[in-house]
């Protein structure tokens, strides 16, 4: 595939990196020289200096042969000219823009975006899908990693082994034969940093990071076995009122009416205008690493501190000292893959990268087959994907235990009919099965090859 990306920061350089990996044709565009030599010092990509939306520019870049353009620039006016000058002059068949500005995802102006009015094919906006895992992170305590697919059916969530835990030293096959009506499966598991897809006689340890698909409905019941039984924070504390803080604590106050929520911010006017924008929470004007004002939000009496400031260092150390105050946990916004490679250390429950966010959303459109949904996980190390079976697909028909399934894929559950199944030696998938499924990096194209679109589909 031949793909075009404007923007060479931190989200542009970590899907270049990504595609490159899976020997794509990348091309990156960026106004920045210093930029455009960091990318094509360190990946296979080529580069080229100037305006990701000129015609001359895109020209130069390939756009003529392009299978897709990914404009991830910091700027939306140029993400979306990018794109509409891709349909123009080059017909590119797949567009993708990053759009950070609220004001263009307002639900009155929802119809902007629409083919016809836009040549834009997907709309990605990195505060909203963070804003949605805060939330989902907020309604499953315990879980260091969650993701929902197949319309909320299902999750995928990933728990840590403590010292505690019931199920550590125990065959994951003895798992299901003694809760054989929970719809769970360990579909990957993360220990000494390294990432397996586990077997059935194979056993959890102590300090492991276990990757779960399950029945939504089931979630909680899987932490509780896994000895995670926090209850869900009634009294939290955000850390910056920009979009991401704002819309977390909108959907609380719409979800969790009974919930408290303090949200400190350092711009005055910022503040002022959260303030009027919320009904119940409290806003504090001030910086998050000043103690007085974490105590004056009743900090030590917290259950859960959000840090999501523009700023790593702000983030990690005003959680930090929110836990060193008494604060019960915290939940870190780490644009920095390297900050968050150290968290572990830094007293910090839960980490998230809104980059890994974003990518994972490109991602979901750079599969073939008929990929639904892709979620990366420990770096791009492996992804969960939820995949629609054709007629034609190789996995339908067959039990389970007689498919050569490839290394490196494990099935974690499948949505049929509305009703989530959990896969078994004996079943059968059937076509327009939805199967969610964890693989690693290399057996992720063995994936596109089960759910391809035969010629015989048509």
């Amino acid at each position: 595939m031949k793909v075009i990306i404007c923007g060479a920061g931190q989200v542009g350089y970590g899907i270049a990196e990504r595609l490159s990996q899976e020997e794509n044709e990348v091309s990156v565009i960026d106004t920045s020289a210093a930029l455009i030599n960091a990318i094509t010092e360190t990946l296979d990509v080529r580069g080229y200096v100037g305006h990701g939306a000129h015609p001359d520019v895109l020209a130069k870049a390939g756009a003529e042969q392009a299978d897709m353009i990914i404009a991830v620039t910091l700027y939306d006016e140029v993400n979306i000219v990018a794109c509409e000058v891709a349909h123009a002059l080059f017909s590119v068949p797949t567009k993708i823009a990053r759009i950070r500005s609220q004001s263009y995802l307002l639900p009155e102006y929802a119809d902007l975006f629409s083919s016809r009015n836009m040549s834009i094919d997907v709309t990605i906006s990195p505060e909203i899908e963070v804003g949605k895992m805060v939330l989902r992170r907020i309604s499953f305590p315990g879980a260091v990693d969650v993701a929902r697919f197949a319309e909320d059916a299902i999750a995928m969530v990933a728990i840590e082994c403590m010292e505690d835990c019931p199920v550590v030293d125990t065959p994951l096959e003895q798992l299901s034969q003694l809760f054989p009506d929970l719809i769970a499966t360990v579909v990957g598991v993360l220990r000494e940093g390294k990432l397996f897809i586990p077997r059935s006689g194979d056993q959890l340890h102590v300090g492991d990071l276990a990757y779960v698909i399950c029945q939504r409905e089931h979630t909680r019941r899987t932490l509780g076995l896994f000895g995670h039984e926090e209850q869900e924070a009634k009294r939290i504390v955000i850390a910056g009122g920009g979009n991401i803080g704002l819309y977390v604590a909108q959907r609380i106050e719409q979800m969790q009416p009974r919930s408290r929520v303090k949200i400190i911010e350092t711009d005055r006017a910022r503040a002022t205008f959260i303030a009027e924008e919320l009904k119940n929470a409290v806003v504090l004007q001030g910086s998050s690493l000043e103690q007085s004002l974490l105590q004056q939000a009743d900090i030590q009496d917290a259950d859960l501190m959000i840090t999501l400031t523009n700023n790593d260092q702000v983030n990690i150390l005003s959680a930090v000292m929110a836990k060193a105050l008494g604060c019960r946990s915290n939940l870190v916004l780490v644009n920095s893959t390297s900050l968050s490679e150290v968290s572990d250390s830094l007293n910090i429950d839960s980490v998230i990268n809104p980059r890994a966010v974003t990518i994972s959303r490109v991602l979901q459109h750079v599969r073939k087959g008929r990929i639904r949904s892709v979620y990366a996980v420990q770096n791009g190390a492996a992804e969960v994907i939820e995949a629609e079976a054709l007629e034609t697909s190789p996995l339908v028909g067959s039990c389970l235990r007689d498919l050569d399934l490839p290394e490196g894929i494990r099935i974690g559950a499948m949505l049929r009919d509305g009703k989530v199944l959990k896969p078994g030696g004996e079943t059968r998938i059937k076509a327009k099965d939805r199967v969610v499924l964890l693989a690693t990096r290399k057996a992720v194209r063995d994936v596109e090859q089960l759910f391809r679109v035969s010629i015989q589909y048509f």
